[in-house]
């Protein structure tokens, strides 16, 4: 899973990308545009990892992975709208879903972008120029198209130059692409355009740790953007940095509880980022290794099998199935055995998240 980190210059991107990833990229100074992007490897928090390496005593255990891309603050070169974000956005058009970081935080030192904190006015301004990306795009296609369809009587562009007049009207609109309800065939049509309003978007309130005491603060913007489907969370980055740095989980705890924060902002990010992209995990358990591994939900148990290893899902025979609250709850995977809790799935099994799986295949 690739999450893209984007925002206005300040608004505590990289703060944020630094604990994530453990990076200690330096924050606060201008990046020009053509920098190139800042990646991290990110391991999901997973308790049910530590419960099963506790029951099996495994040589590794192995979480899930998320990459994040952190690119440069999004800056309108002249006052040109559309030119904020043309090469920074390139950056950004193969990743899975986007993290829009707001600022709401105050800071005398860090002047906010725009001159005051406003942060609708920040994520206006922020989806303009995805939406503009993409109309440059739509247009530019659409030339190719017509082109090709006068010169070349090129019958089949004509479907999809039907699909750009929709799409260009939309944006024109405001409207991203994410919002359009597209056939089958037509999600077929632009997918190689990887357009950036057509992606999941998880927009991130960077809050002050003054705003921790006031959780409905932001409860309309919440709901304007949540009935829209971007998720709304808040964290505090300059916190979570804090806490990253204890390095105890009991002083992370003992930390936490003082400030009043029932869970880790990154914890609930992530979380919140597999909901957003409908992603679960299945895990695998056994003296060599326990691990998690990451799907979509929906998909049965030869295309899971798939993720382990491209042989078991061509020779699959059976799953092995057990979930992750039963087999704690029994202790072992042979008391889940003796009481029945076991099960042998055939290949259109339904894989369900904790899910702990044995693959039996044979090639």
């Amino acid at each position: 899973m690739k999450l893209g980190i984007i925002g206005l210059p300040n608004s505590g991107k990289t703060t944020l990308f630094n604990v994530l990833t453990g990076r200690h990229v330096q924050t606060g100074t201008f990046t020009p545009a053509d920098a190139e992007p800042n990646i991290g490897i990110v391991k999901v928090p997973d308790e049910r990892l530590d419960k099963l390496a506790e029951m099996f005593r495994p040589k590794k255990v192995t979480p899930a992975t998320v990459e994040y891309i952190d690119i440069a603050g999004l800056r309108r070169e002249g006052g040109v709208k559309g030119e904020l974000g043309k090469e920074l956005l390139f950056h950004i058009r193969n990743v899975d879903a986007l993290i829009h970081v707001v600022r709401t935080f105050r800071n005398d030192k860090v002047p906010p972008a725009g001159g005051d904190i406003n942060p609708e006015r920040d994520i206006s301004t922020v989806n303009l120029e995805l939406t503009l990306s993409d109309l440059d795009i739509v247009e530019k296609r659409m030339e190719r198209v017509e082109i090709n369809i006068k010169k070349k009587g090129e019958k089949e562009g004509i479907a999809e130059l039907q699909l750009l007049t929709k799409l260009k009207q939309n944006l024109e609109a405001g409207i991203p692409i994410r919002q359009l309800e597209l056939s089958e065939d037509e999600k077929k049509l632009i997918k190689g355009f990887q357009f950036l309003t057509a992606k999941p978007m998880l927009i991130v309130l960077n809050i002050g740790e003054e705003e921790l005491k006031f959780p409905e603060r932001y409860r309309d913007l919440k709901e304007k953007y949540q009935s829209l489907g971007i998720p709304v969370i808040e964290l505090c980055a300059e916190i979570e940095s804090q806490i990253s740095q204890l390095g105890d989980k009991e002083t992370e705890k003992a930390f936490m509880e003082d400030l009043g924060i029932k869970e880790s902002g990154l914890t609930r990010l992530i979380r919140v980022s597999y909901e957003l992209l409908g992603l679960i995990s299945f895990l695998t358990a056994g003296k060599e290794e326990v691990r998690a591994w990451t799907i979509r939900k929906g998909t049965k148990a030869q295309q899971a099998a798939g993720v382990i290893h491209s042989d078991m899902e061509k020779g699959f025979i059976r799953a092995e199935v057990v979930s992750y609250e039963d087999l704690i709850k029994s202790g072992s995977l042979a008391a889940a055995r003796n009481k029945g809790l076991l099960r042998l799935e055939g290949k259109d099994y339904i894989v369900q998240d904790g899910d702990v799986i044995e693959i039996r295949f044979n090639v």
